[in-house]
């Protein structure tokens, strides 16, 4: 079939023709706006789950569902940056998010009053002022200033919930890869949210991030646990991985057999992203306006090279010659969560001897640890592509350690 009008979407994050199996999600979400539209309070959510299963895709759909309410959005993607860093990317969202609110021609003291606090916020990191270029105020001596980014944090976000509210509007913050926070900046996430709750503000927070994020923001605040839901999603039911490759095909006039469909969810282990891949592979490879299981056998080569060229390949070479080694020892236990000691047998060494390596591999995201004592792959299927692109357990030898002068 003519690749132009080849419907899925194989990209990071890019939402797929039909975004299915997650209504529970969804409607989570509305409640959520609902009720603090009414001024009433809810959970705010941070939503978990492997590469791969759509958390992004979520995001984006929360990101129209605010929109179309006249919510503003504050959108970030965490990455791993000092506090000054993450100040400077949070300002720029709040500037744009006051302005959302209200354009600088109606401000009325409370907005005026938001502008201060965003330029006290970012006094210590921007003296020029390029971050709140426009907002045309003095700083708010004393508020948002004292260099706690706890603290600051929570004023900045006080001070926006209540400007949001005298516009009978709301503000969402939508934070992608929400593990990478720092344990400080995290407890400055929480808290606000806390905070804003307390004051029955329209502000609410939707986070989406790996496994671990649920206990990490427990460490970081006790009543992590009853601010927010943390929704765990994952594979698709089959009949929902049935309609997300069925449905894109039918709005373009051609059909899966009921065979190729069965086929494809097995490859594909039900995964949305790797649905989008098999069916952007098979879809060149179909003759006539008919998908067979055939077709779909074809396009399995195709398909996990692709995967191992990018999706994969882009995670093993951040890692360093013995991470692989201990990625490749836990591919060979298979894709289960692993035990530590399991795999450091396998290496030829103790616990304590790899305990780096995998406290490494958790900071980089390629591993969690669902239980103590255990790891697991943070991608799916990643242990199929280890032995594909590692077919041999190879071991790096243990270097001596130098002996102390």
């Amino acid at each position: 079939m003519d690749p132009l009008d080849n419907p899925y979407t194989p990209n990071a994050g890019a939402t797929p023709p039909v975004v299915v199996g997650r209504d529970d999600q969804q409607r989570s979400f509305d409640l959520l706006l609902a009720r603090l539209e009414k001024g009433r309070t809810e959970q705010s959510m941070i939503i978990t789950g492997l590469r791969g299963v759509g958390k992004t895709v979520l995001l984006r759909e929360f990101h129209k569902k605010a929109a179309a309410r006249k919510w503003a959005t504050i959108d970030v993607e965490i990455s791993k940056h000092d506090n000054d860093d993450f100040r400077r990317q949070l300002a720029r969202e709040f500037r744009s998010a006051l302005l959302r609110i209200s354009p600088k021609a109606r401000w009325g003291d409370r907005a005026k009053h938001v502008a201060a606090v965003i330029k006290s916020f970012t006094i210590a990191i921007d003296p020029d002022g390029r971050i709140t270029a426009g907002l045309d105020t003095d700083v708010a001596e004393g508020v948002a200033d004292s260099g706690d980014l706890v603290v600051d944090l929570s004023e900045l976000l006080i001070a926006l919930g209540e400007a949001a509210k005298e516009h009978h509007t709301g503000v969402v913050l939508l934070f992608d890869e929400i593990q990478f926070l720092a344990r400080e900046q995290l407890e400055a996430v929480v808290a606000a949210i806390h905070k804003t709750v307390q004051l029955q503000l329209p502000i609410t927070m939707v986070g989406a991030g790996l496994p671990q994020i649920a206990e990490l923001a427990g460490e970081a605040k006790s009543y992590a646990e009853r601010l927010f839901k943390f929704p765990e999603i994952g594979i698709l039911a089959k009949n929902e991985a049935y309609a997300a490759l069925r449905e894109p095909a039918t709005d373009e006039g051609a059909e899966f057999e009921d065979g190729a469909l069965e086929l494809a969810a097995e490859v594909t282990g039900r995964y949305p992203y790797f649905i989008q891949e098999l069916g952007y592979a098979v879809w060149p490879l179909a003759s006539g306006n008919r998908i067979t299981r055939s077709d779909v056998a074809n396009a399995q080569q195709v398909y996990e090279e692709k995967l191992d060229s990018s999706f994969f390949r882009v995670r093993l070479d951040r890692a360093t010659e013995l991470e692989q080694a201990y990625l490749r020892a836990m591919a060979e236990l298979g894709p289960e969560p692993q035990l530590a000691g399991d795999v450091a047998r396998l290496l030829n060494r103790s616990s304590q001897q790899c305990a780096p390596t995998r406290s490494t591999l958790i900071e980089k995201g390629l591993l969690y640890t669902p239980s103590h004592g255990y790891a697991a792959f943070t991608v799916p299927h990643f242990d199929q592509f280890m032995r594909r692109s590692v077919p041999d357990l190879s071991v790096p030898p243990v270097r001596p350690r130098r002996k102390r002068s």
